[in-house]
């Protein structure tokens, strides 16, 4: 889970402030300024591996590719967060009064740590999820070649599919294209548990 800066509640405006001088990047939740902890280096490959095979994969197309330091609005919940990898639609649609705020993602990727899984799974996708142009998620465990894919197949009704193989590839409905595990996982070196 992120980190609680204090017990202050702060307005959307008051974060913003403090947000776009703040050296450090914070998630607005419920009125609370959580501090984002750092990634892993293996963290940080396998959202950039994710951001490489997105990027060639949607090249020409009408996508814009994310990954980390880019602010989500979730207005629904009056949340802001910055997911690790994200893809627009274009065009982009800003929070209002804003040039530096997205508001309409159709997939989103977090790479799981121990200290947010719980909240990746929970009160995060629940948040994604009151966005109207939110339609695919995936969650990939940086400790061990697994991956968690949702795609929403109704109102209210998503599908998850799990992979646990590198020789695995996964179908990313929103733009009709396919990502192996092996691709998600290059240059990572699990750690054997003792």
């Amino acid at each position: 889970m992120v980190q609680t800066a204090d017990a202050k509640i702060y307005t959307a405006q008051e974060y913003l402030e403090l947000e776009v001088n703040s050296p450090e990047r914070h998630e607005y939740i419920d009125g609370e300024i959580r501090l984002m902890t750092g990634g892993t280096p293996d963290h940080n490959t396998i959202a950039g591996n994710l951001l490489t095979a997105l990027k060639l994969a949607l090249k020409g197309k009408s996508y814009r590719v994310f990954i980390t330091d880019q602010r989500l609005w979730i207005p629904a919940c009056e949340q802001y967060t910055y997911p690790d990898v994200m893809v627009i639609e274009k065009p982009l649609v800003l929070q209002a009064g804003r040039t530096d705020t997205v508001m309409n993602p159709s997939f989103i990727a977090e790479v799981l740590s121990q200290s947010t899984a719980d909240y990746d799974r929970g009160g995060k996708f629940a948040a994604y999820r009151t966005l109207p142009t939110f339609r695919e998620y995936l969650l990939v465990d940086q400790y061990a070649a697994h991956v968690e894919h949702y795609v929403k197949t109704a109102p209210n009704q998503w599908l998850m599919s799990e992979y646990a193989s590198l020789d695995m590839a996964l179908s990313l409905d929103t733009f009709d294209c396919q990502i192996t595990i092996s691709e998600l996982y290059q240059d990572v070196e699990f750690v054997e548990a003792s």
